[in-house]
Formats: structure tokens, C-alpha cells, sequence
């Protein structure tokens, strides 16, 4: 049920929550955390490891309900929704990566980035395209017919910012998504994230612990032991312009 419209966010937040707790086993990760989130606008969450940055995504998401508080996207409020109505919602509208890329094994590379246009209902021809286009753009279209096994963990984490991307998502949410990653992958990745981000209006919010990672987001806001601890804009250079899509041909 819609909640009444005083008690609904600003119409310019794409995302916005209020108030938000929530706990592990009687743990608290989340105490009364409120954010909103503009669209297009890159967000950082950052702070120390076990500071509730995973699990404030987890709930911004709708993987997790919070037992306290609201979570709105678009004004629609996702902490009412059912299990199967968020699960739709992350498929079509939500974009994921974390620091694990967690591709299928039995799947080439340009089927695990195609993921979320098949599970959507996509002609096969137009989600391989869809696939392939991301892969390009992230420089393996080479892999495209490898799987998970012959890639190596920074291939695979390229894959997995494809697979986020490539329905045009209108929130990606990025956990530690650079973690894994050495220095020139890390800016690939991060480059390609942030161009997408500009190009396709793209809100992203984004949980690191590293500076570098956190340096191209327009704001930061930071945790502590569950708790916001404070709030900064982040001077974030403008990203280089995306190449032209190109399209690579594979047969399936």
C-alpha cells in the first residue's frame, strides 16, 4: 500500500530512504539511516570494513527488507513490497556488481552478461548484441565464447559490470566492486562505470573502503558501526566520452 503523500520522498530523489535499521542476529548494522540518492548522480558509501555499507545496499536494493524504515524508488515504496514484486524490480530496473563477480559456470561469457534481458522475456539474438556491445565497450569481446573457468578473475569482474549494465538499469548498485582488482583493471572498470553512468543518466551507488574508488563519485557519505558519520561532495573529474557501440557477431 502507497503510503500518503506527506509521508512519500521529493519527486527529484530516485532514491530515497528514511530511518532505516536493521540488525544480525541481534546485531546492529543499520541505526536510523536516511539517504536520498539523485538520478544520474554517482554516490560513495564509504567507510571501514563491517561498517553496514553491504548491508545498506542490500536494503536501498530490496534484497533486504529493513525491519525499520522506508526504502522509496520513484516514488514507489519498496520496503511494502512483496518478495517476488522487489525480485522484479532488481531484474528490470536495478543493475548489481560486488567484489565477487558470481557468473554461472555452465554459461559462456556474452550468456552470464545477457543474463537479465533473457530472464526478461529478450529475443536471444537482441540480448546477445545487448552482451556483446557491454563486452566491447569493457575490451574483452574476444572472451565473449569463454566461460567463467577460462577467465581470469579480472576478465570475469569485467563481465559481471556487463552483466550489470546491460539492460540500461536505472540504479546500479556496487559492492567493493574494485576490491579484487589491480590498479589499470580498476580504472577500466571504474571508466567504463562512470561513462555509462553519464551517457545512460545512470544512478549509481557505490560501497568502497578505497580512496582512489571513491574519488570519482559527485558525493560521499560515510559509516561507522552502522551509522552515518558524515557527508562531503567529492570533486570528480568528468568522464572520457564512450567510444561508438560496436557490435561483435558470434554465433551461439
Amino acid at each position: 500500500m502507497v503510503a500518503p503523500p506527506d509521508n512519500a520522498p521529493p519527486d527529484n530523489d530516485v532514491l530515497w530512504a528514511r530511518s532505516l535499521h536493521y540488525s544480525h542476529d541481534r546485531s546492529p548494522a543499520l541505526v536510523e539511516i536516511s539517504v536520498s540518492v539523485r538520478q544520474g548522480e554517482i554516490l560513495a558509501l564509504t567507510g571501514p570494513r563491517g561498517s553496514g555499507k553491504t548491508t545498506l545496499l542490500r536494503c536501498l536494493s530490496g534484497q533486504l527488507r529493513p525491519q525499520q524504515g522506508e526504502v522509496w524508488f520513484n516514488s514507489v515504496p519498496v520496503h511494502t513490497m512483496g518478495a517476488l514484486v522487489r525480485e522484479r524490480l532488481r531484474r528490470d530496473r536495478f543493475g548489481w556488481i560486488g567484489h565477487e563477480p558470481q557468473l554461472l559456470p555452465e554459461l559462456k561469457a556474452w550468456e552470464n552478461a545477457a543474463l537479465p534481458l533473457l530472464l526478461a522475456g529478450a529475443s536471444h539474438r537482441s540480448a546477445r548484441k545487448a552482451a556483446c556491445e557491454w563486452l566491447d565497450r569493457l575490451d574483452i569481446a574476444g572472451l565473449a565464447r569463454k566461460r567463467p573457468g577460462a577467465l581470469t578473475r579480472a576478465e570475469s569482474q569485467r563481465v559481471a559490470l556487463a552483466r550489470a549494465l546491460v539492460n540500461e538499469p536505472a540504479v546500479i548498485f556496487a559492492d567493493e566492486p574494485t576490491a579484487p582488482l589491480h590498479r589499470t583493471d580498476r580504472a577500466l572498470l571504474l571508466r567504463t562505470l562512470t561513462t555509462a553512468a553519464r551517457s545512460h543518466d545512470i544512478t549509481v551507488l557505490m560501497a568502497t573502503h578505497d580512496e582512489a574508488t571513491a574519488a570519482v563519485a559527485d558525493r560521499r557519505i560515510a559509516l561507522l558501526d552502522g551509522r552515518l558519520a558524515g557527508a562531503a561532495d567529492a570533486a570528480s573529474p568528468v568522464a572520457d566520452t564512450p567510444e561508438d557501440q560496436a557490435a561483435c557477431s558470434l554465433s551461439a
